[in-house]
């Protein structure tokens, strides 16, 4: 893989492998964009160009040779959710005490640090900034030329974020810090205002059906429009979209629908929503659920706001129009409204299918 491989953001990256080329590149960074748009692969793919033993060029700007053991070790921390569940499996086989001090981090090489958001609240923590500190000023590189301490999302807790700010004011000349977010007002202003932010924007979704069609190519060219339109933009998320999950989380998220709005068929409801239960398998079908259900209502906010060629969901264009026709801008508001109470339900473990029965039951259209 090289910078060849990266789909997009063309004038970003090419100022990023400027820098790097120059011998400037900057001690911290904001990367943000939607997710699934490539950050996490940009900043890995960095690391690489920066510390590759063997450094190559394409298109006349630096890139990194992906074969050395600085480009194989920082490669290894590329599946990011597999290597995070692995260090939280490991966490859960230590003494009760040892593990209250655990916190999740990622090290595939001596010199690049992957600091994910810690499990099971999924926020980065003041154990996690603490030892990221305790590297950059006390660990200086031993295989690499620059070290890199890459945080995966901006879900800081107060104290971590604060902690955070001393390695911002008073970087290390050999440290660079990433920082990853989809919306970097999430950040302290404070944060931001001591790292150069670049933004990576989404791709045109006929773009992302050309890569689809490389990519994947048992996806026809009616799932492969689809698939591009879910992804609103990121490749990261039009290539691993689980089409046939989607879709069968989407009819049931259009029983959902057509039991609000058309005359009722409880049975069929009950008979759909009976799936939604307790366990960690209802929970990830009631999450794809509400996604599919979600995508549906913005949809039918776009038909009625008379933009339908902005709909995601374009193999139901037909039914979405009959769906929409009397609808309000108060309706959908409200349908938006309650599929974000039934996510603080799951949250509360209310029953999921009793939560959708309702949910579907309230939003009827008299």
């Amino acid at each position: 893989m090289s910078f060849r491989d990266f789909h997009g953001n063309a004038a970003t990256v090419r100022h990023l492998r400027e820098a790097v080329r120059a011998g400037r590149f900057p001690h911290s960074m904001i990367l943000s964009g939607p997710k699934g748009a490539g950050k996490y692969t940009l900043a890995l793919m960095l690391a690489q160009t920066v510390n590759c033993l063997e450094p190559t060029e394409t298109d006349g700007l630096p890139d990194y040779c992906g074969h050395c053991s600085n480009c194989t070790r920082i490669a290894g921390a590329a599946n990011l959710e597999e290597r995070v569940a692995e260090a939280v499996a490991a966490r859960e086989d230590m003494r009760d005490t040892d593990k209250r001090e655990t916190r999740i981090l990622i090290q595939t090489h001596p010199d690049v640090m992957v600091v994910p958001p810690d499990p099971p609240q999924l926020l980065i923590k003041l154990g996690q900034v603490r030892q990221a500190i305790h590297a950059a000023y006390y660990r200086p590189p031993v295989e690499a030329r620059r070290a890199f301490t890459i945080f995966t999302a901006s879900a800081f807790m107060k104290e971590a974020a604060n902690s955070l700010l001393k390695l911002l004011e008073e970087p290390p000349e050999h440290t660079t810090l990433i920082l990853l977010t989809e919306n970097p007002q999430e950040l302290l202003p404070t944060i931001r205002s001591r790292a150069v932010v670049h933004r990576l924007g989404a791709l045109p979704a006929t773009e992302i059906e050309a890569l689809l069609a490389e990519r994947r190519p048992e996806l026809n060219a009616r799932d492969r429009a689809l698939a591009a339109r879910l992804a609103e933009g990121a490749v990261g998320r039009a290539l691993k979209t689980d089409l046939a999950a989607y879709l069968a989380s989407r009819q049931d998220a259009l029983i959902v629908l057509h039991t609000a709005l058309r005359d009722p068929d409880y049975s069929q409801l009950f008979h759909a929503t009976e799936a939604y239960r307790a366990g960690a398998d209802g929970q990830e079908k009631t999450v794809q659920l509400l996604r599919a259900l979600g995508s549906l209502v913005e949809d039918l906010l776009l038909v009625v706001a008379g933009t339908p060629e902005l709909v995601r969901n374009l193999d139901l264009a037909a039914e979405l129009a009959r769906m929409a026709d009397g609808l309000t801008v108060d309706w959908i508001d409200g349908a938006a409204r309650a599929l974000g109470q039934v996510e603080q339900g799951m949250r509360r473990n209310l029953l999921r299918s009793l939560s959708l029965d309702a949910m579907a039951t309230s939003l009827e259209r008299g």
